[in-house]
């Protein structure tokens, strides 16, 4: 990302509770790397929760069907909107810089914050555009960029509680750095940024099965699908309700939802036992022929195979599941009074444990089998043809192919959450991506 005009960029450090952290001054201006900086710091010495908010101008392109729109009136938006307001009034430079009303508001969460709400939540979005590259609202556009001047605005204070749910807004006391304490606003921000994650995986794996299926014209893989995008109307339904501080009822149908999801990852883990258990059996160190790798995983050496079809109906569950776990844990810190972002990460990293488990074994999996070696057919024959060549070389690089954007590290990297504002107060809120 560049930036032209090298503009000033208003940023903020938000606290979920009432802490002291020395060290940082409001208005000295720094560059994004002592930003970077600042955000490590900051996750060492708190004992709560602090996120950094900045504020850019709304890119002319942006593709605003990736995101989750919600109007002028959910709590997201309000909060964000009193937010604006208050510090517009103590800062020149943040009056400036939102006068329009059409900005880009960049919630980045630290790692070791990001850790509380589960490992395996948030991982790169790959680029097709570049090597390397990830998605992100900020890419290819201009005024928004590393080498933009970042101005330390403190002393701002968010008003409101989400649902209820405590974290009464106002700055901390004299004698330590200058933090908003905006729990129901990082919450909200977390919630909707991990919510809109998942459904852009569900996406990614509904345009594969559908691919897949073409193909195979399996009547149980196309009803376990069915199944599976019939539950998409209960949850988008229970997103809607939650986010604009609704409570969940029994005639939305998510119950009926989260049993067609459990069954479908029940399948998945059966599936995965098998797959491992396969793995196991085969000889270590040796090479293995191509037709014994296909009686444990059927269609592994095609594109559209049996097994790849299992594969992305597992991703399709756990995406969904991800969605119905925020939901919960947003429901359980709106319930209860106190500290809401502490009792969301706690109930979103319980509930999502057997996710990122079965997440996990599913990768180890596809890792293992991209590293194996397919042998020579065997049989009398001392010459094969050139078609039986071309297939085992076609097979082994489909088949090596499979470890391809596997993360192998799975350390929790910063979190970044992109909101863009419009002058009517709504907002669109991106998928939560690696910083």
């Amino acid at each position: 990302m560049t930036d032209e005009r090298k503009g000033t960029v208003p940023v903020w450090t938000l606290a979920t509770a009432d802490v002291r952290v020395p060290g940082l001054t409001a208005g000295e201006s720094m560059t994004a790397e002592r930003l970077a900086e600042l955000r490590g710091v900051l996750a060492v010495l708190a004992d709560e929760p602090i996120v950094t908010l900045e504020v850019h101008p709304l890119p002319d392109k942006i593709d605003r069907g990736r995101g989750i729109p919600l109007d002028a009136a959910s709590p997201l938006a309000q909060h964000l909107s009193q937010f604006i307001t208050r510090s517009a009034r103590s800062s020149l430079t943040t009056a400036r810089a939102t006068a329009s009303g059409e900005n880009l508001y960049r919630m980045v969460v630290p790692a070791k914050v990001a850790a509380q709400f589960g490992q395996g939540l948030v991982r790169p979005m790959a680029s097709k555009a570049a090597a390397g590259g990830i998605h992100s609202a900020l890419m290819n556009s201009t005024g928004i960029a590393a080498n933009a001047t970042f101005v330390p605005v403190g002393g701002a204070a968010a008003a409101g509680a989400v649902g209820g749910a405590g974290a009464t807004a106002g700055a901390v006391a004299a004698g330590g750095t200058a933090l908003t304490v905006a729990a129901p606003l990082v919450l909200m921000a977390v919630a909707v940024g991990v919510s809109a994650h998942a459904d852009h995986k569900r996406r990614q794996a509904i345009e594969h099965i559908t691919e897949l299926l073409e193909q195979l014209q399996q009547e149980k893989l196309d009803d376990e699908h069915s199944a599976l995008n019939g539950c998409r109307g209960a949850i988008d339904k229970a997103t809607a309700i939650l986010l604009d501080q609704g409570k969940l009822g029994v005639s939305l149908g998510l119950d009926s939802a989260v049993h067609t999801l459990d069954t479908a990852l029940s399948k998945a883990d059966l599936r995965l036992a098998r797959w491992q258990s396969a793995l196991d059996r085969l000889p270590e160190g040796r090479a293995v022929e191509l037709s014994t790798l296909t009686k444990s995983f059927p269609g592994v050496d095609d594109d559209g195979g049996m097994f790849r079809t299992h594969l992305q109906l597992a991703s399709l569950a756990i995406a969904l599941m991800r969605r119905v776990v925020v939901l919960q844990a947003v429901e359980h810190a709106q319930s209860e009074p106190g500290n809401p972002f502490e009792n969301f990460t706690r109930a979103l990293k319980r509930d999502q444990q057997r996710l990122d488990e079965l997440e996990s074994g599913i990768a180890g999996v596809l890792v293992r089998l991209s590293a194996l070696e397919l042998g020579r057919p065997s049989g009398m024959r001392p010459v094969f043809t050139t078609g039986e060549v071309d297939r085992l070389m076609s097979a082994a690089h489909r088949i090596h192919q499979l470890g391809d954007g596997i993360v192998a590290d799975s350390r929790t990297t910063d979190v970044a959450i992109e909101i863009a504002r419009d002058k009517d107060g709504s907002v669109v809120v991106f998928p939560a991506l690696a910083a």
